[in-house]
C-alpha cells in the first residue's frame, strides 16, 4: 500500500523562516532576496510596508530588539491562484526602547507565497496592549 504525499512543504515554510530569521538579524538584503516584487507587509494598526527599511524604522520608534519563540507551524498547501500560505505562532520577547524588557507577547504571522518567494506577510501581535498596559492605561 503507497502513501499519498504529503500536503506539506517544508521548502515553503523554510522560506517563510528564513525570512523571519534574517529580519531579525537585520540582514535586510537578505530578506529581501526571499520577496515577489509586489510584496506587502501588513502589520497592526493599518500599517502596510512595501519598503524593509521602512518595516524596521516603524519597529525602532517602539523597541530595540525583539526575538520570536515558535509555538506552533502551520502549512496550507497552493489555492488556485498558486499561493502557499505559512502561519507562525507564539510569543515575543525583546526591549523596549528604554531598555526595559518585554516577554510572552503573543504574535501570529501568516506568509502568502507564490512561486517560491513571499507576497505578503500578515502580522497579528499584542504589542499595543503591552504598550497600554506598560503606560498605565
Amino acid at each position: 500500500m503507497s502513501q499519498s504525499p504529503s500536503p506539506y512543504n517544508g521548502e515553503t515554510v523554510a522560506l517563510a523562516r528564513a525570512f523571519l530569521d534574517a529580519m531579525e538579524a537585520r540582514e535586510i538584503d537578505i530578506a529581501r532576496s526571499l520577496l515577489a516584487a509586489d510584496f506587502t507587509a501588513i502589520y497592526p494598526g493599518r500599517r502596510s510596508f512595501k519598503v524593509l527599511e521602512d518595516l524596521v524604522a516603524s519597529g525602532a520608534a517602539r523597541y530595540r530588539k525583539v526575538r520570536k519563540t515558535y509555538a506552533r507551524t502551520y502549512y496550507v498547501p497552493q489555492d488556485a491562484e498558486g499561493i502557499e500560505t505559512v502561519i507562525f505562532s507564539g510569543t515575543l520577547t525583546g526591549e523596549w526602547v528604554d531598555g526595559k524588557v518585554f516577554q510572552d507577547i503573543r504574535f501570529t504571522d501568516q506568509f502568502r507565497i507564490r512561486n517560491g518567494l513571499i507576497v505578503e506577510q500578515q502580522v497579528w501581535n499584542d504589542m499595543g496592549e503591552a504598550l497600554l498596559v506598560r503606560s498605565g492605561a
